[in-house]
């Protein structure tokens, strides 16, 4: 059974042109969570918050994950791509070689913008390939419902039957979007040789072990010591051990979280804002070519 090794809260911060989110993890150690590099929670109320987005900004050798749950995100791209993404879409673009674009975000009726974009690594003999979308829209996500009300969207990945419409991605990882009713206690399996995290999106959950959960300690890094695992809420990070699958407990009100997992790439990561390389030269050259002009290896045509 995987137990958590880390319960972290997701932290403020402002990126792009003044967007308000809250950052799980990204720009610091790579290892842990090893295909991934980035998670940011972008939920917003207030339109001021959110409404400059994200303009023109490059990308290279990685793969980034756009999941909205409410509002739209207006999208394009230095090779004449554009859409908009809605409620329960996601898109997973591939940046490869390298790509300027943009992600512009808007409320809905309420004011509400709710999304999540997560960073994949990709390996070296991938970093240069063709850029790439693939948009999805909610309607075509499959959802799994278990006898006791378990209701699992399964965006990327096989789990329980069910294949997600995104695929031939580098990192061939498994994102899920589970909700648990209240009080119900769910095994999922995770294949042993993936890093996984859970974002909890909603309500509250723990992850347990057949014993007492309240005798599982996890590392706390903000008293550089450990603590008893107690229900973990809306924007808590954890991430898992070792292991072959996952015990959760929801709390009384259920609970819902995103579950990503992925084989790690175990190589060297060269990084600097929103371009991954394998060494420092490479990251060097990346940017001299955005300063010339010959960072965009496609043309629009």
């Amino acid at each position: 059974m995987r137990l958590p090794k880390q319960i972290t809260t997701s932290k403020p911060h402002l990126e792009g042109a003044g967007v308000h989110l809250h950052r799980g993890f990204g720009f610091g150690e790579t290892t842990p969570y090893d295909p991934f590099l980035l998670f940011d929670d972008f939920r917003n109320d207030d339109p001021e918050k959110f409404k400059n987005g994200f303009p023109w900004h490059p990308h290279r050798g990685i793969e980034t994950i756009t999941y909205v749950l409410a509002g739209k995100v207006d999208h394009a791209d230095s090779l004449g791509n554009r859409g908009t993404l809605g409620p329960g879409d996601i898109q997973w673009m591939t940046a490869g070689s390298g790509i300027l674009h943009q992600e512009m975000p808007q409320g809905d009726a309420q004011n509400r913008m709710h999304g999540f974009q997560l960073w994949a690594n990709l390996r070296a003999k991938h970093k240069m390939t063709t850029p790439r979308y693939q948009d999805v829209q909610s309607k075509d996500i499959p959802t799994v419902v278990e006898d006791d009300g378990t209701s699992v969207r399964v965006l990327c990945g096989d789990f329980w039957g069910k294949t997600g419409p995104v695929e031939g991605i580098a990192a061939d990882p498994r994102y899920l979007d589970i909700s648990i009713p209240a009080n119900t206690i769910r095994s999922i399996p995770i294949e042993t040789t993936r890093h996984a995290f859970a974002y909890i999106i909603a309500g509250s959950v723990r992850f347990r072990d057949g014993s007492d959960p309240t005798a599982i300690r996890v590392e706390d890094p903000m008293n550089h010591g450990t603590k008893l695992q107690q229900f973990a809420g809306n924007r808590s990070l954890v991430l898992f051990d070792q292991g072959d699958s996952i015990r959760v407990e929801s709390g009384d009100e259920g609970g819902r979280f995103l579950l990503v997992s992925g084989e790690p790439i175990k190589e060297p990561v060269a990084w600097r804002g929103p371009i991954v390389m394998n060494t420092q030269s490479e990251l060097q050259h990346a940017f001299k070519e955005l300063q010339d002009g010959t960072f965009i290896k496609q043309s629009n045509d």
